[in-house]
């Protein structure tokens, strides 16, 4: 008879281009289907358990969760070298045991698939592409942008695209990261320029 032997959580932490952020990688998925989250403050993560257990640390300002890490950005008050094996043996203690890592999506994120066809159905109405052009945005978003965000402990949305203005929003590490603006137009914008004459500007949404 097979015995199911648990798979031992790893957590490992990683800095972002971003020095208010950390991202602490698991090796399993803690939000399925793609699907981000980012929670500012305490009072928004009722959805959230981990979230919520998080913002107990008082130097805890941001929070956002996705496929399998955590980004976690602090306040200006402490560094973080006196805190980081704090956090990660806690995230790693919580995923052992098993606590859920979300309950309940906030209506605000968006879940991202890797076909339009499914992700068509799960943008809320007023950022789902209705052009061929918007779709080809958001193609090029997926397939060259996305990934290296996300690997900087962030995300990328498409919002809108009018007059030439592409419209994005950025989470996690990148919201408030001092590079960003220079990620944004030399590498965003640069890519969809080069791969899209029709855009003119790539501009980020305020969260």
């Amino acid at each position: 008879m097979d015995t199911f032997v648990k798979k031992p959580v790893v957590v490992y932490a990683e800095s972002t281009p971003n020095p208010a952020s950390m991202k602490f990688v698991a090796n399993q998925v803690l939000v399925q289907n793609g699907a981000t989250a980012q929670y500012l403050s305490k009072a928004e993560t009722k959805g959230s358990p981990l979230a919520a257990k998080l913002f107990e640390f008082p130097f805890v300002k941001a929070i956002f969760l996705t496929s399998n890490f955590v980004t976690v950005s602090k306040t200006d008050t402490i560094q973080w070298e006196d805190v980081t094996q704090e956090l990660r043996d806690f995230i790693k203690t919580y995923i052992n045991e098993g606590h859920p890592i979300i309950t309940e999506a906030p209506t605000t994120e968006m879940p991202v698939d890797n076909t339009f066809a499914a992700k068509k159905e799960m943008f809320t109405e007023h950022i789902a592409p209705s052009t061929e052009l918007e779709v080809k945005i958001v193609e090029i978003l997926e397939q060259y942008i996305r990934p290296a965000v996300e690997s900087d402990g962030g995300s990328i949305t498409f919002k809108s695209f009018n007059e030439g203005v592409v419209t994005v929003q950025l989470r996690g590490s990148c919201s408030g990261c001092p590079s960003s603006a220079i990620t944004l137009k030399a590498g965003i914008e640069g890519l969809l320029k080069r791969m899209i004459p029709d855009v003119k500007e790539v501009v980020a949404e305020a969260m």
